[in-house]
C-alpha cells in the first residue's frame, strides 16, 4: 500500500524487483495507492481499499487493516502482505510454503514472547479472517480504544498466530545495527539465511545505505550506522 507522499513511486519500483528476483512461478504483484504515477509496468495498481477511519486515523498503519475485507480486488488465496520500506534480500517461495492457509507474520522484534505480530511483513488467506475488518468497519472507536496499533488488533483477534522463523524476517535497526559502541566502527552486515529486512521508522533504505539517521542529538550516540554497502545489491 503506498499514500501521501513520505514514500516515492520508487520505494514500489524497488520492492516490485525484489520480489520478482526472489520468487518462481507466477507473480500477481498489486499496489493499493492513491497516486499511481511512475510505478513500473508489471506492477498491478489498485485504489485504496474502503475502510471507516476516524480523520484522525485516515492516514495511518490502521488503514492496513482494509486489505482483510472480502472480496479484495478478487484475490484468492495466500496473500503476502509487504510494507514498501521492506528490501528483498532472499527466496520469498519459503514465505508461501511455511504453514499455507493460516495467517503468519512477524514475531514483533521489541515484544519477544508476548504473541505480538509485527505487520511489516505478513501472509493471510483471503476470506478466512474478514470479520477482523467487519468488527473494526462497523465500530473502530470500540477497537482503536482498545489496541493502540492495528498489529495489537490483529494478534488479539488471531490469538493461534505462526511466526516465521526469526532469521528469515530481521529488522534494520534491532538486528543489523551492531550496539553501541560497535555501531560507530562496525557497518551493518547482512546474515546469510535473510529473507527480508524491515525498516521500521528511521532510517529508510536510502538513508541507511548513505549511513544517515536522523536523530535528535542527545540519541545520535546510538542512533548512528555506518553505510550499509549490501542495500545497492538488492534495493534495485
Amino acid at each position: 500500500m503506498k499514500w501521501g507522499t513520505r514514500y516515492g513511486p520508487e520505494f514500489v519500483n524497488r520492492l516490485y524487483g525484489g520480489v520478482t528476483r526472489n520468487i518462481t512461478g507466477p507473480l500477481r504483484f498489486i499496489c493499493f495507492t492513491d497516486d499511481k504515477t511512475g510505478l513500473s509496468q508489471g506492477i498491478e495498481v489498485q485504489p485504496l481499499p474502503r475502510i471507516n477511519l476516524p480523520e484522525k486515523y485516515e492516514w495511518t498503519p490502521w488503514r492496513k487493516l482494509s486489505c482483510w475485507q472480502y472480496p479484495l480486488a478478487d484475490i484468492e488465496g495466500d496473500i503476502l502482505f509487504l510494507d514498501i520500506d521492506l528490501i528483498v534480500v532472499g527466496s520469498l517461495d519459503d514465505l508461501f510454503a511455511f504453514a499455507p492457509g493460516e495467517y503468519c507474520v512477524i514475531e514483533n522484534w521489541t515484544q519477544k514472547g508476548k504473541g505480538i505480530g509485527n505487520t511489516s511483513a505478513y501472509r493471510f488467506p483471503a476470506g478466512k479472517y474478514e470479520q477482523l475488518f467487519e468488527i473494526f468497519d462497523s465500530d473502530p472507536g470500540k477497537v482503536l480504544e482498545e489496541c493502540g496499533i492495528e498489529q495489537q488488533y490483529i494478534s488479539k483477534y488471531i490469538p493461534n498466530q505462526r511466526f516465521w522463523p526469526a532469521e528469515w524476517c530481521l529488522s534494520y535497526k534491532h538486528d543489523l545495527v551492531p550496539k553501541f559502541p560497535m555501531n560507530w566502527l562496525k557497518p551493518p552486515a547482512l546474515p546469510e539465511n535473510a529473507r527480508l529486512i524491515a525498516f521500521t521508522g528511521r532510517p529508510d533504505p536510502d538513508e541507511a545505505r548513505a549511513g544517515q539517521w536522523e536523530a535528535p542529538w542527545y540519541k545520535k550516540f546510538y542512533k548512528h550506522a555506518k553505510p550499509a554497502s549490501w542495500i545497492d545489491d538488492h534495493w534495485r
